[in-house]
């Protein structure tokens, strides 16, 4: 089956200028994905005609529908509607029903139509009108070529109306769609290129119809296994079967298969063993806290945490010995084996896990340069450290290190 390929143009120099975020985009990927439409091109263009136009006979090149956003509005610097006019060749009219429609929106809020809102009902003529339900610019749908060019509203809340109930419905009515299907599994404790090289083989074994893809970001490397057909039961199947194939190869650093993040995944195995968690955090300043308390019920199985940023709160409110800190530095194995503990006990909680490093760009030594993290859990039954040499950067060493954290949290529960 041909794979229908689309291409998602936005319109307006304000996004170009980067005053507003094109957040359109992304939801509209998420929602042709579903019904099986592969998104193969996003491009962004400002209020020029002979962009507008280069981009619009471009897109037709390479894809089955083009949906547009933005350039809607009833100003002179919103150029969708007569350029789209001038591409298909055909003139500007009033329609009315949309003329009725953009009538009955103002009549409704006790606005008086003014001509230039009446210009909102002016559609080339080659269009199929798309009712917006929520605003007063329709939607243009216009065929050629057996091509689709769908423009509407660039207002997000308008557009995923329309999208959700007028124009996916209307695609799925005019092209036939192959079945796609993804699955995540997602990985912690291991970088991409060594995650790569132990799942080479796996990898160069796969299926023509399955797809591979990795998405590395701070602290886990996510694997995208995607298949294409006809059939979405047989292609769920053989994706489970290659996942059972992977597990040998990277079982150990696999943590979720779908949506699940590490704390999300971390809060599940607390709560389902029965126990509960507190943490002192130095380096990360609260960050791991901020982590394990987004995911909602946290408080079954968080007690709290304490932030002992500096000697003093390490000593008077944590309980660190005065000659570990002497002797070692904040920055060690033995203090940050001591801090684990002891928040563990002073919350009284199963877990205790803590964090101390030099988070940078200052604070550096000669043997402890800037990344320098020293990591620890503890439980009754034993206590285990990591040491990390992390980067140069502050807010991507407090990331990490946090990352990390929970990672040493689920290889360590209880079994």
């Amino acid at each position: 089956m041909k794979t229908i390929l689309a291409e998602l143009l936005t319109i307006g120099d304000e996004i170009l200028y980067g005053q507003i975020v094109d957040t359109n985009s992304q939801w509209m990927s998420l929602e042709l994905d579903k019904v099986g439409i592969k998104v193969i091109r996003k491009t962004s263009v400002g209020d020029q005609e002979n962009e507008i136009l280069t981009a619009f006979a471009e897109a037709e090149k390479r894809a089955d529908i083009i949906l547009i956003t933005g350039g809607l509005g009833p100003t002179s610097d919103d150029l969708t509607k007569p350029l789209l006019a001038k591409y298909f060749n055909c003139e500007l009219k009033i329609n009315e029903e949309a003329l009725a429609e953009v009538t009955d929106f103002f009549v409704s809020r006790g606005r008086e139509l003014t001509e230039i809102n009446r210009q909102q009902a002016a559609l080339p003529t080659a269009c199929i009108k798309i009712t917006n339900p929520i605003g007063t610019a329709p939607g243009m749908w216009f065929e050629k070529n057996g091509k689709v060019f769908m423009s509407m509203p660039g207002v997000p809340h308008e557009m995923k109306k329309m999208m959700t109930e007028r124009v996916i419905p209307k695609l799925l009515e005019t092209f036939q769609m192959p079945v796609i299907v993804h699955q995540l599994i997602r990985t912690a404790g291991i970088g991409e290129s060594f995650l790569a090289e132990k799942i080479a083989a796996w990898e160069r074994a796969l299926p023509s119809h399955l797809k591979l893809a990795y998405l590395p970001s701070l602290g886990e490397v996510k694997l995208r296994l995607t298949a294409f057909g006809e059939d979405r039961a047989l292609l769920k199947t053989q994706i489970a079967e290659q996942i059972e194939k992977i597990k040998p190869l990277a079982g150990e650093y696999i943590y979720s298969l779908g949506e699940d993040s590490l704390e999300v995944t971390i809060g599940k195995l607390l709560k389902e063993k029965g126990l509960t968690l507190a943490i002192a955090e130095s380096c990360t300043g609260g960050y791991v806290s901020h982590l394990i308390t987004s995911v909602p019920g946290s408080s079954e199985y968080f007690s709290g945490s304490i932030i002992p940023y500096g000697y003093e709160i390490k000593m008077r409110q944590l309980g660190v010995k005065p000659e570990t800190l002497e002797q070692n530095g904040a920055v060690s194995e033995p203090t940050i084996i001591e801090m684990a503990s002891l928040v563990r006990a002073k919350f009284n909680t199963d877990i205790g896990v803590a964090t101390s490093g030099i988070a940078g760009p200052g604070g550096a030594t000669a043997d402890k340069p800037v990344g320098t993290v020293w990591i620890a859990y503890s439980d009754k039954h034993h206590t285990v450290t990591k040491k990390l040499q992390l980067s140069k950067d502050r807010m991507i060493n407090i990331r990490l290190s946090s990352a990390a954290v929970l990672n040493l949290i689920r290889l360590n529960l209880p079994k």
